[in-house]
């Protein structure tokens, strides 16, 4: 016995109206939402240069938000202009696999097809900040000679808010 088109639907639309959830009065409405503010982005920003000084490197850093739009973008003096949207896609890639990306470099057996997505970069640099669960953005750096160095230099950065983010 073939169904008819109209009770096909009349049977989705049943399921669907039974699946959906049930909003509570006394839920709320909205979703609170942790952001970074521009001066922790900053000093996220500029730890990570200091720290990659002392190595005697001079880098671009760029922290996105949890969208992944730049909040900060900082390049020291002699850094290649190259390292500026290098930076930021290492910080949009951390913060969209919530993953270093030194983790990440060596998981897709074919690395170019996620490589073709524009704004991804799987390659050693960028860390997700991520406090209590909470993902808040990405810290990318680039312009070191490793991505190792780069990725000490952005763990350096999220290391001097790190305490303060976490008593919030």
């Amino acid at each position: 016995m073939a169904l008819s088109s109209k009770t096909i639907s009349l049977i989705v639309i049943l399921l669907v109206s039974f699946a959906s959830p049930v909003i509570a009065d006394d839920e709320p409405m909205t979703i609170p939402i942790k952001r970074l503010t521009l001066e922790t982005a900053l000093r996220i920003a500029q730890a990570a240069i200091v720290e990659c000084r002392k190595e005697g490197v001079q880098i671009a850093v760029t922290v996105v938000d949890r969208g992944g739009h730049a909040q900060v973008v900082l390049r020291d003096v002699l850094a290649m202009d190259i390292t500026l949207p290098v930076s930021k896609q290492k910080a949009h890639t951390a913060m969209a696999f919530n993953s270093p990306l030194s983790e990440l470099q060596d998981l897709f057996t074919r690395p170019y097809e996620v490589a073709k997505l524009d704004g991804l970069i799987m390659s050693a640099g960028g860390i997700p900040i991520n406090i209590g669960g909470s993902i808040l953005g990405g810290i990318g750096v680039s312009g070191a000679p490793s991505g190792e160095l780069d990725e000490q230099c952005a763990v350096a950065g999220l290391d001097a808010v790190r305490d303060d983010l976490e008593m919030e």
